[in-house]
């Protein structure tokens, strides 16, 4: 069965940290990239950010670059997102998900559409 379990998430002041992780099975994980999106009320879902345990790339939004670290740990099948300096523009339900990764690499990490598995979004909410 396949599953990406995402937790981490809560209620914090900007400026505040926390870290969501996404603890994936039954599917290769070498095979696939595993990344974070967010929705926020009244919003489409967004990418946030992509790590492909297979050649170690990261991608990020701009508006979270330097802000959210995305790393993976293959021996748990789990991937994290640091979430530092949090703005109230964060907020958000944050979802994890797994992408099959062919060999011309991570394609459109954007598009949701792409992303074979989902996990249950965990809520982060970011108080000004």
């Amino acid at each position: 069965e396949v599953q990406l379990q995402a937790s981490g998430g809560g209620l914090v002041q900007a400026g505040g940290s926390l870290r969501l992780s996404c603890r994936a099975s039954g599917f290769p994980f070498e095979d696939y990239a595993l990344g974070w999106f967010r929705q926020a009320p009244g919003k489409e879902r967004e990418a946030v950010s992509l790590f492909y345990h297979g050649d170690g790339s990261t991608h990020y939004r701009d508006s979270v670059k330097g802000r959210f670290i995305i790393s993976s740990d293959g021996a748990k099948n789990t991937v994290y997102l640091q979430m530092n300096n949090l703005k109230p523009e964060d907020t958000a339900v944050y979802y994890c998900a797994a992408k099959l990764v062919y060999a011309d690499g991570v394609g459109r990490w954007t598009d949701q559409y792409e992303y074979a598995y989902w996990g249950q979004g965990t809520q982060v909410t970011v108080s000004s």
